[in-house]
């Protein structure tokens, strides 16, 4: 996938996180990250969004995340679609599980 422009999802709220990500020049994944619990968490939060982009194939970008105590699952899906919605792409990131 290529990212168009930049692409956010997610909110401001307890136990939420805002992804914003940006096309990069250059080969590479920038995580610039501010979290209430970056010094418990950090590592992790930045491994999830780094696997996540790398799942999608994105090697090329800026990621700006602002966390409020949100879980992985959480993490996750805000980065799932704010790639989304910078690649323009119609592709569905999520599987339905039958039980």
């Amino acid at each position: 996938m290529e990212l168009k422009k930049t692409g956010m999802a997610g909110t401001l709220e307890s136990s939420d996180i805002l992804v914003v990500i940006e096309p990069k020049n250059s080969e590479g994944i920038d995580i610039l990250l501010e979290s209430v619990v970056i010094k418990q968490f950090g590592d992790q939060i930045r491994k999830i969004i780094s696997n996540t982009l790398r799942e999608l194939g994105i090697n090329q970008v800026i990621v700006r995340a602002n966390d409020k105590g949100a879980l992985d699952c959480v993490i996750k899906a805000r980065v799932q679609a704010a790639v989304s919605r910078a690649t323009g792409s119609k592709e569905c990131f999520w599987r339905v599980v039958e039980s």
